[in-house]
């Protein structure tokens, strides 16, 4: 049975390929760009390691190679993109896609057909590139010293891929005309720049396991976003869709109606409407838990393993005075209410911005990090001599009683979100379902979160300074 729903899914790739193939003027342009940009990324290459190397700076010049390998995948899976953005919309202004929808197939096989067929033509140009800029490499004799970051960098190409593709798939069946469908591609484009500028980082910091950690997270959000598609893709409403409108009456009214919900007074709505999505978020909440405490320990043993790397070794003098310098010792020099109380609002704002760009990943990766460096900071207590145990109760433990549930609440509810993105809801459109989730999340952060950090901030401010100094005496 299985069998003969993937041959079924791989006629419909077949059939879509064929077509691709046929217009010669979206393929045509795409080869011919694919096999010059390699040429001038090689160029750029052979320019750059040479100027470095009269300087002795070849190391820049070694993590420049990668890099522009990176570049010259990005760049032809760009250009292809068209390709999947008329997967759906470009069939129905042509009037070819009624006999489609109108087999017996079922919406994952015609979903899933359509996604392989899009996904393989960005990729054979992305491979294209990758092949002549190496060959442009040897010909020039420039080195690519390190096999394991050319097989990380080919590993991240095809699974950014796979996520833009993915992600242009979805604007596809979401759109109602290619015009509207292009305009929507930035949401695909611009995300996947900032997130190779931030790959970028990373190869030339030299870390390779982190990078691993990029293939593995990008990995992720593409089989969240290809669950994303299959599980809100309905023929019905393709058919149904004839214009775009941007309705915000209709928004504001469908955020307001699940924020509110029945409730009567502001008793009410905490007993019913809070309560209801505390239950909700239950599961989130216990995964937010776990990987925040994973993250404490790694970063605590993590410090401990690299102490000697790090230069870590200080007396506790010389500790002592730091933390009362930090402390802002004198008073004048203390940390206002207001700052603390900002920038723990700044951090739950990019964990939600974060988040809804990933499915919760890379929100979640914040507050492992976040979580991680209070592990760090125990780590060098430990280190200059003091106990982790005392610090941690004087100088966490009274404003974390409230600031780290307030965290655990603003992720698990931005992991909820992503959850229910990926989660199919029947008779409920991608947008209904976005906006009932955000409204979730904007119940615990205005009814729990926000008190919570108010409090912590208080606490933080005006408590924990004076036990951390009676700690350390």
């Amino acid at each position: 049975m299985l069998r003969e729903n993937l041959s079924i899914v791989w006629l419909i790739a077949r059939r879509e390929l064929r077509d691709q193939f046929r217009d010669w003027r979206i393929i045509f342009p795409m080869i011919v760009l694919t096999i010059f940009f390699p040429f001038l990324m090689n160029y750029t290459a052979g320019q750059a390691v040479g100027f470095v190397s009269q300087y002795g700076a070849t190391l820049i010049g070694e993590r420049l190679v990668p890099f522009l390998l990176m570049v010259v995948g990005f760049f032809p899976i760009t250009v292809s993109l068209v390709i999947a953005l008329e997967a759906f919309v470009g069939e129905k202004e042509r009037g070819t896609i009624e006999p489609l929808l109108s087999s017996p197939l079922k919406d994952w096989q015609l979903y899933l057909g359509k996604l392989i067929a899009a996904t393989s033509v960005p990729l054979l140009t992305a491979y294209i590139g990758i092949s002549v800029y190496l060959i442009g490499l040897r010909i020039q004799h420039v080195p690519f010293l390190d096999p394991g970051l050319l097989v990380q960098t080919i590993s991240l190409t095809t699974v950014q891929a796979v996520l833009m593709v993915s992600g242009a798939i979805v604007i596809s069946t979401q759109a109602t005309s290619v015009r509207a469908a292009n305009l929507m591609s930035s949401f695909v484009v611009i995300p996947m720049a900032l997130l190779i500028q931030g790959e970028s980082v990373l190869m030339f910091w030299g870390n390779n396991q982190i990078l691993w950690s990029a293939v593995v997270g990008v990995t992720v959000m593409a089989a969240l976003l290809v669950r994303v598609g299959v599980s809100h893709f309905q023929r019905e409403a393709l058919l149904g869709r004839e214009i775009d409108i941007l309705n915000l009456r209709w928004m504001v009214r469908t955020f307001w109606r699940s924020f509110r919900g029945e409730a009567k007074s502001l008793g009410g709505w905490y007993r019913r409407e809070v309560a209801q999505t505390m239950r909700k978020l239950a599961i989130p909440i216990l995964i937010t838990s776990l990987l925040g405490l994973a993250g404490l320990v790694a970063g605590y043993l993590w410090i401990l393993d690299n102490s000697s790397q790090l230069n870590l070794m200080t007396s506790s003098e010389d500790f002592q005075k730091g933390v009362e310098m930090a402390l802002g010792v004198p008073a004048n020099m203390r940390i206002s209410f207001q700052y603390i109380w900002l920038h723990n609002l700044r951090a739950v704002a990019l964990i939600l911005l974060l988040g809804i760009f990933s499915f919760g990943v890379l929100g979640t990766i914040v507050f492992i990090g976040n979580v991680g460096l209070i592990g760090a900071v125990l780590a060098v207590v430990k280190i200059v001599g003091y106990s982790p145990a005392l610090l941690a109760l004087s100088g966490i433990l009274p404003h974390g009683l409230f600031e780290i549930p307030a965290v655990i609440l603003a992720s698990a509810a931005v992991l909820y979100i992503g959850a229910a993105l990926v989660a199919p809801v029947q008779g409920r459109t991608l947008g209904e379902v976005l906006l009932e989730a955000l409204a979730d999340w904007a119940k615990v952060n205005l009814g729990l979160v926000l008190p919570l950090l108010t409090l912590a901030a208080a606490i933080e401010v005006w408590i924990t300074p004076r036990l951390i100094l009676w700690a350390l005496r």
